[in-house]
């Protein structure tokens, strides 16, 4: 019974890992921490400190999310070369770099140099440490200790507990100013930078050696990969509604103060069941019943919506589409991590991470654009664009139906 109750704790499950996949997760905590701390109130900073009008501040916060998702491949590929420590030694101090010039940035050209440097660091580190969790965790799983999407379960969670402790304590700073938080933001990323270069093991890139540009033309001649990249993209577009959509509708029936306790139920929901409910979809569901289900769950949310909001003026359409979206999210994010580098054959993870990333990114800047152009198009309560919002997971599902392997890897025996 107690290595039952064990097994539901995720952060003893994480202090029990190996030292390697340890830091890596605990990493994630730490790098949501450090960007949570400043990227929320940089809006309020850039309008409201700076006075810069909001198109430029829409314009600040899209170029920071093009440097970072546009770059991903950059980053996973220059891990695949030179090896992962280096890589995310390097996104760690251009991150430390970007948070201090967002720190003492006055004008215009100022506050765009650090904010697209932080959106540059994230391109560097993300997929050299997603691509090495990858690695550990088929090192856990061929040796019986954990299976790899456990790890990437574990992996969420802590973002997740990052993503809401980061704010919380940029609240408390902003008390004493915004360039303080920024200054607090870099510390927490010298200090992560200080963990890796401690921990992190030196190695070669898994492709030393080898042309970069064999590298990009086996990642882009692996069709059926390039196939699941842009299905599972829609799980990204999906995730940004709660940052567009979600926001809109509040908005409809003067509910913008529930926009935090939304997020913070989201939060909850991650922290809770993220790790159980990887283990029924690994063990129970399988790589593809899993991810058809999860976009399937998450086409229900936007359905949901579309059902409720000509019928209602309650919050009960926002709550709707927060629980079931952060449900099948729970579902899809660990399996598609693992279903990546099994569709990878397990090489030069770091370019195929990139490659989702970028996809995910090129989805949300089309798709936001077209679903903003269909928010102000409609009238508040028309069912119409959270109905064209649910087809874009409902596509998917029926791709990945069609391109996800259908053998589930059995569990391996339960550690001492």
């Amino acid at each position: 019974m107690m290595r039952s109750l064990r097994r539901w704790l995720v952060l003893a499950e994480i202090v029990h890992l190996p030292a390697v996949p340890r830091l890596l997760v605990l990493t994630q905590l730490a790098f949501n921490i450090g960007f949570y701390l400043v990227l929320p109130f940089l809006a309020g900073h850039l309008a409201d400190d700076l006075g810069l009008a909001a198109a430029t501040v829409g314009l600040v916060l899209g170029l920071r999310t093009f440097s970072q998702q546009g770059l991903f491949l950059l980053g996973g590929v220059l891990a695949d070369r030179f090896g992962v420590r280096p890589v995310v030694l390097t996104g760690c101090a251009v991150r430390v770099a970007g948070f201090l010039v967002l720190a003492f940035a006055g004008s215009l050209p100022g506050v765009l140099s650090g904010a697209m440097l932080t959106g540059v660091a994230a391109a560097l580190f993300s997929p050299a440490v997603e691509s090495a969790l990858a690695r550990e965790g088929a090192r856990l799983e061929q040796s019986g200790q954990l299976p790899r999407t456990e790890l990437f379960a574990m992996f969420a969670v802590a973002g997740e507990v990052g993503a809401v402790t980061g704010p919380l304590l940029g609240v408390l700073l902003l008390t004493v100013g915004f360039q303080v938080t920024s200054i607090a933001a870099a510390v927490v990323f010298v200090a992560i930078l200080a963990m890796h270069w401690r921990w992190l093991p030196a190695g070669p890139g898994a492709h030393a050696g080898e042309p970069v540009r064999e590298g990009l033309r086996e990642v882009f001649g692996n069709r059926r990969f390039l196939a699941f990249a842009a299905a599972n993209s829609a799980n990204l577009f999906a995730y940004n509604q709660l940052y567009l959509a979600l926001p809109l509708e509040l908005g409809r029936i003067d509910g913008d103060g529930a926009l935090g306790w939304l997020f913070a139920l989201a939060s909850l929901m991650v922290v809770a069941g993220q790790m159980p409910i990887a283990r029924y979809a690994r063990g129970v569901l399988g790589p593809r019943r899993a991810l058809v289900l999860g976009f399937l769950i998450i086409a229900g949310a936007f359905t949901t919506v579309a059902v409720l909001v000509p019928l209602t003026s309650s919050v009960l359409p926002a709550v709707s589409l927060v629980v079931l979206l952060t449900a099948g999210q729970m579902l899809v994010n660990p399996m598609a991590g693992d279903v990546t580098a099994r569709l990878a054959g397990e090489r030069r993870l770091g370019a195929h991470f990139g490659v989702v990333s970028a996809a995910g990114g090129l989805a949300v800047l089309a798709g936001s654009t077209a679903t903003g152009a269909l928010m102000d198009g409609a009238p508040p309560s028309s069912p119409l664009p959270w109905a064209a919002l649910a087809a874009v997971p409902l596509l998917s599902a029926a791709a990945l139906w069609l391109i996800t392997p259908t053998t589930a890897v059995r569990e391996p025996a339960p550690s001492a």
